[in-house]
């Protein structure tokens, strides 16, 4: 089969590697489309080795059809439309991934769309229910709200009854999010966040603020916490270290909770297989119903990989990038 291989100097290119076959519990997917995310450029850059016993290629999430079925697996059959939340091995034309991470594709969505599914689906719902505990009504700050799981989390916020604020850096970003149903949107070049956030809720601040940002956000998301709210981080692109005050999270009872989806383990509570039958069971009916659809904001064919790297880098695109493979 074919992949796209990253040389030590992170340069991509698309050649030959060995085939593979599924394992016990595994399925086999021939891939139509893979989305590419900002752990795929750290990965690229030698920046983010994968997890034990995971592929070297790189790619968390393709849509495709089964090819293979292995052993120990019921339920699925060769040819049936999926996507999958993987651990890695996504840009190529096959890969292998557990059973239990893999979601038949929406029937209102393309093949190629459902590969900009799983990881914000997966990512947005472990973290802003399974793990925050966003409910209607309350207010949901989510930093980044134009990118793929900024678009996908003000959907489901919204379609759970919340409301949402979110911040982004351009008039066209901030405009999709309030298309999408954000009811506060914030220019980070020209607003400070803490204090709209506190106006627009009375005061109060923001029950859930979803974090991209890490350590150059902290103690400003602390102040913008509501009372009992949860700060969830699941990036750092503002940096890693930060000085955390805990009077003002004593004060307000607050919690801080950093959580990464690529090193859950497959099974358990917390393992992917649970979190991908609690999105099916919640957030496919969403998608069924018109509440959420993906937002893709670019398609590039695979051997086009770096230059898709290049655009999700740049920040001027929205919503999800993808990777086609074959026709």
């Amino acid at each position: 089969m074919h992949a796209i291989v990253a040389d030590p100097e992170g340069r991509l290119t698309w050649q030959e590697v060995s085939d593979i076959e599924p394992g016990d519990g595994e399925l086999l997917i021939e891939v139509k489309a893979a989305g590419v995310n900002r752990a795929d450029l750290l990965q690229a850059a030698g920046k983010y080795s994968p997890p034990p016993g995971a592929s070297d290629i790189i790619g968390l999430e393709v849509s495709g059809r089964v090819a293979a079925v292995g052993d120990g697996v019921t339920g699925w059959t060769v040819g049936q439309q999926v996507c999958a939340l993987l651990s890695g091995g996504g840009y190529a034309e096959f890969v292998a991934v557990p059973a239990v991470q893999v979601m038949p594709v929406p029937e209102s969505v393309s093949l190629d769309h459902a590969a900009g599914l799983p990881e914000v689906a997966c990512t947005v719902w472990s973290n802003l229910v399974m793990t925050a505990h966003a409910t209607a009504g309350q207010l949901v700050l989510i930093h980044g709200g134009a990118s793929g799981i900024g678009t996908h989390a003000t959907q489901v916020i919204r379609a759970l009854g919340g409301r949402v604020a979110v911040t982004a850096g351009s008039q066209n970003k901030l405009d999709l999010c309030a298309e999408l149903g954000a009811e506060v949107t914030i220019n980070y070049h020209d607003e400070d966040f803490v204090e709209r956030v506190r106006a627009e809720s009375g005061g109060a601040g923001a029950d859930v603020i979803l974090d991209i940002m890490g350590a150059s956000y902290l103690d400003r998301n602390v102040d913008a916490l509501a009372r009992d709210g949860r700060l969830v981080i699941i990036g750092m692109q503002g940096g890693v270290n930060a000085e955390l005050n805990i009077g003002k999270l004593l004060g307000k009872r607050a919690g801080v909770i950093a959580t990464a989806l690529r090193s859950r383990p497959v099974s358990g509570p917390a393992g992917k297989g649970t979190i991908v039958a609690e999105v099916v069971a919640n957030v496919w009916p969403m998608i069924a119903d018109g509440r959420v659809r993906p937002i893709i904001g670019a398609e590039f064919p695979i051997d086009q990989a770096a230059a898709a790297q290049e655009l999700l880098t740049s920040g001027e695109v929205a919503g999800k990038v993808l990777l086609r493979v074959g026709d």
